[in-house]
């Protein structure tokens, strides 16, 4: 979504038009959902994290004044949702459990052959394990990064640091997602890394 096509659907959505702001949900929900999945590790709590970001962000529509992109913005209050909601639940939430509930982690398409499928969930659950490891500091960047496809600026924005500060943290994470992976024996050494990536760009 352009940034024209954003302001477009935040001035409407803050004159009360709800079909605008779920043009806004619509958009934004499944990178979010991304995010906080590999933030909370079970299926219920991230949903439950996105739902109360919406619910936030609607109330709070007129504080923001649109500088910088409304992804960011989502994504800076589903942190501290996940932050809040991580705080209530610790002893109950594992970042490096299966998703007790049997509920599937990503939307799957029923014509998928179930190895490759339970193959996928493997591999899913190996990351979420392996990022659970990872300093939250550095964790922190790399899931803004990744899943919620945010730039080095945004994060450096979001999560209030230097954005050199924000590289450094992303690399040294990759690093040790990448050594966690290979230890636990889930991957090679070629780069697994790059399997938790989702399109970073600049």
């Amino acid at each position: 979504m352009t940034a024209e096509a954003e302001q477009a659907l935040l001035a409407k959505a803050r004159r009360g038009d709800t079909a605008a702001f779920e043009a806004i949900v619509l958009e934004y929900e499944r990178p979010l959902y991304a995010l906080a999945l590999h933030r909370m590790g079970n299926a219920q709590d991230a949903a439950d994290a996105v739902q109360e970001t919406f619910l936030k962000a609607y109330l709070s529509l007129s504080s923001f004044r649109g500088e910088g992109r409304l992804r960011a913005w989502l994504c800076r209050i589903a942190q501290n949702e996940c932050t809040d909601l991580l705080r209530k639940r610790r002893d109950t939430v594992s970042l490096t459990r299966e998703d007790e509930t049997g509920a599937e982690t990503e939307l799957a398409d029923p014509r998928t052959d179930p190895a490759a499928l339970l193959e996928q969930k493997e591999t899913a659950s190996a990351i979420r394990a392996a990022l659970g490891r990872i300093p939250e500091e550095q964790r922190a960047p790399l899931l803004l990064r990744e899943y919620g496809g945010l730039n080095y600026q945004e994060i450096s924005a979001a999560l209030s640091v230097e954005p050199n500060t924000v590289k450094t943290r992303i690399f040294r994470a990759r690093q040790k997602l990448r050594a966690f992976l290979c230890e636990d024996g889930n991957f090679f050494a070629d780069d697994p890394s790059e399997q938790s990536k989702g399109g970073a760009r600049e």
